[in-house]
């Protein structure tokens, strides 16, 4: 009778072995599907990693629109408002001297005197001639009144007469001549009083007592150089470039090696309104008040222009361009994170910038420093600026 009871209890624990077996293979199969699960997003999240490893990491920038104006430095030529050599216009030897360099003078002032005994024999003997033309000039006007009388009353022949007429016209013709004679070497004469063409300062100071003067045919050599600097003439060449913005009425400020903490204001008068076909440049004219005669002629002057500025033009870093064959381009980043070329017509060069005419919208995401090896379509990482990414640390810290 107890083999059954045995036979029970073997059951149940068949049965507890059974049930123990199918939980220890659920969890096997749950161990075995939970690890391939953590294996494949394992897998997933290396081959995204070594994606985004992969891709270039890249710093990007907008162009941007700014309607303030930009400074262009240029070498300038400072020159007296009107300068100008004396010369003599007479013969003879320097009998004195009156002004020196650095002078103020005005206009019809003495400067020096010329002696010259050759002009002043050459007038005495002009006006001795002339004295005598015009007596006979009057013997024969008196004689030619006569004989019209005589002629009136056909006391003489008309040819007579007549002979009587044109001496007396020759008689006046040779007085005037002897006239203008004179007058040309009392001019001379005025000559041996050198004297200021304008009001100015002697710059230079070429001769001294008793140096021979030869006026002769050619110009000799000058005297004084005598130079008006209550206004300054600057002369600068502007690039073709901008040529077209720069018109009379343009501000510019002056500085000078002399005086490095101070800058004068100076304004365009007048342009070529012509490029010179060599240099490509135009010729400007700016005019500075010199009132306080602190600038001196012949000084180099740095012309800073200020150039009016443009809202409608998009200005880029420098480092943005790529010198393709295609042309000039930049590297931008569309929605899906990807390079996109494009090409660009560029305006003024800056030095630290450009300007772009077409190509580009404001809103491009334009990358600084792409390499030259970049191409369309390759994904890029945007890193946060260095400015940015400064201020983040300095929040986090």
């Amino acid at each position: 009778m107890p083999e059954p009871a045995t036979d029970a209890s073997d059951k149940t624990l068949h049965r507890k072995i059974r049930r123990y077996g199918l939980i220890l293979l659920v969890v096997a199969l749950a161990l075995a599907v939970y690890g391939e699960v953590s294996r494949v997003l394992a897998r997933a999240s290396l081959g995204k990693e070594t994606a985004q490893a992969a891709a270039l990491t890249v710093i990007t920038v907008k162009a941007n629109r700014t309607p303030l104006g930009e400074e262009l430095v240029l070498p300038g030529s400072v020159q007296a408002y009107i300068e100008a050599p004396v010369y003599a216009r007479t013969n003879g030897y320097l009998k004195n001297w009156l002004t020196d360099i650095g002078t103020p003078v005005t206009k019809g002032q003495l400067l020096a005197e010329i002696d010259s005994p050759e002009v002043d024999q050459q007038l005495r003997q002009a006006e001795a001639d002339l004295a005598t033309a015009r007596a006979n000039e009057s013997l024969a006007r008196t004689t030619n009144v006569r004989w019209q009388g005589l002629l009136a009353t056909e006391s003489v022949s008309k040819q007579d007469a007549d002979e009587k007429a044109g001496d007396a016209a020759a008689k006046k013709a040779a007085a005037d001549s002897a006239a203008a004679n004179v007058s040309r070497l009392r001019d001379l004469e005025s000559f041996k009083r050198v004297v200021a063409p304008f009001t100015g300062v002697i710059t230079a100071r070429n001769t001294d007592i008793g140096a021979l003067i030869n006026a002769g045919q050619s110009p000799g050599s000058e005297l004084f150089r005598i130079a008006d600097t209550h206004k300054l003439r600057i002369y600068a060449l502007v690039p073709e470039a901008y040529a077209a913005v720069t018109k009379p009425g343009l501000e510019a400020d002056l500085r000078f090696a002399e005086r490095p903490n101070k800058s004068y204001e100076a304004k365009t008068v007048r342009t070529s309104s012509a490029l010179d076909p060599t240099l490509r440049t135009l010729q400007v004219e700016l005019e500075l008040d010199n009132a306080n005669h602190e600038v001196f002629p012949g000084a180099y002057a740095e012309v800073h222009f200020k150039l009016p500025g443009n809202a409608e033009s998009l200005r880029l870093p420098a480092n943005t361009v790529l010198f393709r064959s295609a042309g000039l381009q930049v590297a931008t980043v569309d929605a899906q994170q990807r390079v996109k070329l494009k090409s660009i017509v560029q305006g003024r060069d800056f030095g630290n910038s450009i300007e772009v005419l077409s190509g580009l919208e404001p809103d491009d995401a334009v990358i600084l420093n792409p390499p030259d090896s970049l191409t369309d379509g390759v994904p890029v990482r945007i890193a946060a600026p260095p400015a940015a990414q400064s201020k983040d640390a300095g929040k986090a810290s």
